[in-house]
């Protein structure tokens, strides 16, 4: 199972955002992607997203505690209920859509990581997401737009 590590960013929020992935053995970034006007959560999502469209059996290991909740608890039950909440609109309803389609077809496993602790991997992650929303690429990797 490949192991990546995660993270996105906008600043400022909303504004212009990046996300990055991190291979996790060579502690390298192998996705990045930006937007010119988006969120830290979106970008967030967009980074596990990316992760898991590119790897079939995946742990992520990411500093969001939203889209670990998304993905594990709240969007089986906001599918269950025709994708309503009792409170308001279910924000970013296209990105929570396409993640939870793809993490019931399973092989995706999501690990919450405390972030800015210092972490390497994650720190790097949050580095990379930044570089990316700035333009600035790793090597001769392709800065996804979405």
């Amino acid at each position: 199972m490949k192991i990546v590590f995660t993270d996105g960013s906008a600043s400022p929020n909303p504004g212009p955002g990046g996300f990055s992935v991190i291979d996790e053995e060579s502690g390298e970034p192998i996705i990045l992607g930006r937007s010119d006007r988006t969120t830290n959560i979106r970008m967030e999502g967009e980074a596990i997203s990316a992760a898991m469209e590119a790897f079939p059996e995946v742990e992520i290991r990411t500093d969001s505690e939203f889209w670990k909740n998304v993905l594990e608890r709240w969007a089986r039950v906001w599918e269950n209920n025709g994708w309503k909440k009792s409170r308001g609109p279910i924000q970013n309803l296209d990105l929570v859509k396409r993640l939870y389609l793809r993490y019931k077809k399973g092989g995706v496993e999501i690990v919450w990581v405390r972030g800015h602790v210092g972490t390497e991997l994650n720190e790097r992650a949050d580095e990379w997401a930044n570089n990316a929303r700035e333009r600035k690429t790793f090597k001769d990797l392709e800065i996804k737009e979405v």
